[in-house]
């Protein structure tokens, strides 16, 4: 499988090229264009909810995640893929390390990574909200979005980022979330959120921009529905 990059940073797109019976995984809806040949199928991927009933509430609460595979009998076949949100993509090996993307950041993989869902580590922090986490892991590259740039951070010791910017993270990095500054009056007013201390050693992915503001930001120009 080779994978190819074009228009980045700013609207980037992937082109991929898959050998005879060869498997791309995608999120639902990210494919554009792809050759004749290839066979498309859809498949509901859900985290560790504890049977049938558990897959159910997770289900309901918006832990879900629709993925399409993509299957060349051919030699060759081609698939472009692009992102909901205008940015740059770059691509992971995963090999022995398990990496944590948050779900609006993943857009494929190949067949081998293993893709679930229900990352508990920032649980509290986004509860009601309806981003969540995934866990990718197995053997295989993984292609990830980013809103706006995105930019890697090789930890060693101690990173601050904003929350909103996380990417992606690798699991062998421990974190806490406080305030970016010391007071609540200065995190409120200073325009500063919450942040995530990452420590240990690993590497990070961020993003420029945050979706959040953004959204705030042009929603409140929009005419009134």
């Amino acid at each position: 499988m080779e994978i190819e990059l074009l228009h980045q940073p700013d609207s980037a797109i992937a082109r991929v090229t898959l050998n005879t019976k060869e498997e791309l995984v995608a999120q639902a809806g990210a494919m554009i264009a792809m050759s004749s040949s290839i066979n498309a199928s859809t498949t509901l991927r859900k985290g560790k909810g504890g049977g049938v009933l558990g897959g159910l509430k997770r289900m309901v609460a918006g832990e879900s995640l629709f993925l399409s595979v993509f299957r060349s009998p051919t030699p060759d076949g081609e698939i472009f893929l692009a992102p909901k949100f205008i940015g740059d993509l770059f691509t992971y090996e995963l090999q022995s390390k398990e990496l944590i993307v948050q779900a609006t950041s993943y857009l494929a993989s190949e067949s081998e990574v293993d893709i679930d869902i229900g990352f508990q580590g920032f649980k509290s922090f986004f509860s009601g909200e309806s981003i969540f986490w995934l866990v990718l892991s197995g053997r295989g590259k993984a292609l990830l979005t980013s809103f706006g740039g995105v930019y890697e951070i090789p930890v060693n010791g101690e990173y601050i980022v904003d929350t909103s910017h996380i990417v992606a993270f690798e699991k062998s990095l421990t974190f806490s979330i406080g305030k970016a500054n010391p007071s609540w009056w200065g995190a409120f007013f200073g325009g500063e959120g919450l942040v995530c201390r990452f420590k240990g050693r690993g590497k990070l992915y961020c993003q420029t921009h945050n979706p959040r503001d953004f959204g705030v930001t042009v929603g409140s120009r929009l005419p009134p529905r």
